[in-house]
């Protein structure tokens, strides 16, 4: 990059410092958009899948109908990041919600609800905290809504609802 391209009284490493930063902003941006954005997912998508994980997609897609059947809006799915995965967000009125959906086959153990632990807890919350603003700008005009998180439990074919199931303390 030459001088000619440089428009301000800065040295030219500050000037390709702020460039790298600039570029940086677009693509995470774009990355952020591209998880947002619906896809159909493509036959190779499916055969990677465990049975575990197609029983877990189905149950997630059990509970995105059962919660657009109850007046919710789904506006995305399975959004992931190095901090975990939030399965479904929804806006309930002006409400988002972050929804995790825990199947299991039997209510041994404590059950589906109770496996959303601390651990858990804290990995969700990190992830809605990465999404929140591109969320908030895509649906909400830019403006903060009120969040919150639900659990959706999937044992022995019987869903169950759980709102506001945990809440984030700061």
């Amino acid at each position: 990059m030459g001088k000619a391209c440089i428009m301000t009284d800065e040295t030219p490493i500050y000037a390709l410092a702020r460039l790298a930063q600039q570029k940086a902003v677009v693509a995470r941006r774009r990355k952020l958009n591209a998880v947002l954005r619906p896809s159909a997912p493509s036959a190779a998508t499916h055969k990677a899948h465990s049975p575990a994980q197609k029983t877990g997609r189905k149950s997630e897609e059990k509970a995105s109908q059962y919660l657009q059947d109850r007046g919710l809006t789904i506006l995305g799915q399975n959004l992931s990041n190095k901090t975990g995965e939030i399965d479904l967000v929804a806006a309930d009125n002006d409400t988002l919600v972050f929804v995790e959906v825990r199947h299991r086959h039997s209510s041994q153990y404590g059950g589906a609800a109770a496996s959303v632990n601390r651990n858990k807890q804290a990995r969700l919350i990190k992830t809605a905290q990465y999404f929140l603003p591109v969320l908030t700008r895509r649906f909400f005009h830019g403006r903060t809504p009120a969040c919150r998180f639900d659990v959706i439990s999937v044992e022995s074919g019987r869903l169950s609802w759980i709102k506001n199931a945990f809440v984030h303390e700061q």
